[in-house]
């Protein structure tokens, strides 16, 4: 299930778009007669013009003043002229001419978090299902989670506004309840959401797993970000400050996301931006506009940009070789499998440094911070930078929905057999970390005890560049979800049988990663960790404005 119901702008940038429109381009900006002069500022606009032209809109021009008082909030005089103002803005910076005006309405945080309900209300049962089986895959989110009240959450708290392609209107969501107020870098990401619905057939564009839908926002969202900055910088600068930005206008005070959800979802917010900007600045924005012919394929074109139309994810297929016990997971209304991409399994290795503080790490916490104006976050690490394609599926008992007992089989392609390797050298580790322990008769095998969050069996298996994770409630089951999965063993050491002691085999020469992609454990950064948590919360909640639905 993803939820893809209206497009979204996390807490600072803006939202998503998704709906029909004509492909086409316009003049670049530099034709409007305002973008000749470097020395016009905010109250110095020439007169009307006598048709529509770029940077005017409704009577307005992008650099006019406007007769607001947006700290008692707008009435609908003022947002007609903050909108019109707005739409001139984003024609000015992104060059490309809107054909009809979106409604544009703000409202308080609480009422956006009844409209959330409301739509993560209409998940299905096996929806629901296949997102706890997901997450769980991940070992981010455990079987006593709750992973669309997870995802729910971290969108009624973390996002800014959004753009509805299905009735073509904006909202804003404000924090001040008393008068709501608008804040324009949001709304100028919103109304660029709209502008891309009118201009290109963005929901024509295939989202249905989270890895597609980060693919494909490194376009989407990497072009509306970068809108956001070359417009903020214009607020800065040849605008004299003249644009509205409350106070009120971050994140809830009581905004308390899952990280690691969030640091999957944020990375298109990150890497896409970047991406974008060596577009325009190496070949224009034509070059730019290109890319929604051939949308990026996976997260792996955005965090490596010379990857871009030269290196084609694979597209793996899982074949079911289950019991009559066990089946697949028919998701109604949905898709029945699930792809995370290298961004996804990227974080999945990097979570355990940040949960634990930096007790535990894997990839170290430091390294997911970029430090770039337009790319804050790096999704790059030799543990995962050699992926080229995966297929996570479910599966069930007739028993799993009251239960809640269930499985996967998860099959990776990686660029090499090295790559596998190195892969599966980190997520041994992750396994570690979530107490799994290798039973002796198949050090392929693990068995997480009962008491542990993620009780659960494991079989991981690597054939050349192929990599195989089969998992199950107990050992036996393993080779009823996957047939040959586990084959030496029999029994499950259960509950109250320790695991066989773990086999001290290993042949692996020492790869030539950093030296920081061991496994750590002891006293991790100690007090000092506080300040890094907490500017990679800053990121984030710089990135949430802008995140889609």
């Amino acid at each position: 299930m993803r939820m893809r119901l209206a497009v979204v702008a996390v807490l600072l940038l803006a939202v998503a778009v998704v709906s029909i429109g004509a492909v086409g381009g316009t003049a670049p900006a530099s034709e409007s007669p305002l973008a000749q002069s470097s020395n016009d500022t905010a109250n110095e606009a020439p007169p009307d013009p006598e048709a529509d032209r770029l940077g005017w809109e409704d009577g307005r021009w992008y650099n006019e003043s406007i007769d607001v008082t947006p700290e008692d909030g707008l009435n609908d005089t003022e947002l007609d002229l903050v909108v019109a103002r707005g739409m001139a803005r984003v024609e000015h910076v992104r060059g490309l001419e809107f054909e009809e005006t979106p409604p544009v309405e703000v409202i308080s945080r609480d009422e956006f978090r009844e409209e959330t309900g409301s739509r993560y209300g209409n998940v299905t049962e096996s929806q629901r299902l296949a997102e706890n089986v997901y997450y769980e895959a991940l070992l981010m989110v455990d079987e006593s989670t709750d992973a669309v009240g997870a995802q729910q959450s971290n969108t009624a708290g973390g996002v800014g506004g959004y753009y509805d392609p299905a009735s073509g209107e904006i909202k804003i969501v404000s924090e001040n309840t008393d008068t709501p107020q608008m804040n324009e870098i949001t709304l100028s990401q919103e109304l660029f959401h709209a502008l891309q619905d009118q201009k290109f057939n963005i929901s024509s564009f295939n989202q249905s797993t989270q890895e597609l839908h980060n693919a494909r926002d490194g376009i989407i969202e990497g072009d509306g970000n970068y809108v956001d900055y070359l417009y903020q910088q214009s607020c800065e600068n040849e605008w004299d400050g003249e644009c509205i930005m409350p106070e009120d206008g971050g994140t809830p005070s009581d905004f308390d996301p899952h990280f690691g959800l969030y640091q999957i979802q944020l990375q298109p917010y990150s890497d896409g931006p970047a991406f974008v900007s060596d577009l325009h600045e190496e070949e224009g924005w034509e070059a730019v506009n290109e890319v929604y012919e051939n949308p990026p394929a996976s997260t792996e074109q955005t965090i490596h940009p010379d990857k871009y139309g030269a290196d084609a994810p694979t597209n793996v297929t899982v074949e079911d070789t289950s019991s009559e016990d066990w089946r697949p997971l028919d998701v109604a209304n949905g898709t029945d499998y699930e792809s995370f991409g290298e961004a996804g399994l990227y974080v999945t290795l990097w979570y355990p440094g940040y949960e634990s503080r930096g007790d535990t790490i894997i990839i170290r916490p430091t390294n997911h911070i970029a430090g770039g104006e337009l790319d804050p976050y790096n999704y790059n690490h030799p543990y995962t930078a050699g992926w080229d394609g995966d297929r996570l599926v479910p599966y069930v008992t007739d028993d799993s929905f009251e239960t809640n007992e269930t499985g996967y089989v998860y099959e990776m392609v990686w660029d090499s057999e090295d790559d596998a390797t190195e892969f599966l050298d980190g997520y041994e580790q992750l396994l570690e970390y979530r107490g799994a322990e290798p039973i002796q008769a198949n050090e392929s095998t693990y068995r997480i005890a009962d008491s542990e969050r993620f009780d659960d069996a494991f079989y991981v298996e690597q054939d050349g560049a192929n990599v195989t994770i089969v998992n199950a409630p107990t050992v036996e089951a393993l080779s009823d979800i996957r047939a040959g999965a586990a084959p030496a063993n029999e029994t499950d050491p259960g509950d109250d049988t320790p695991a066989d002691e773990p086999t001290d085999t290993q042949t692996d020469e020492p790869t030539d990663s950093p030296s920081e992609t061991t496994t750590e454990t002891g006293d991790g950064f100690g007090p000092g960790f506080g300040v890094l948590a907490a500017a990679l919360a800053t990121i984030a909640v710089a990135l949430v404005a802008a995140r889609r639905l």
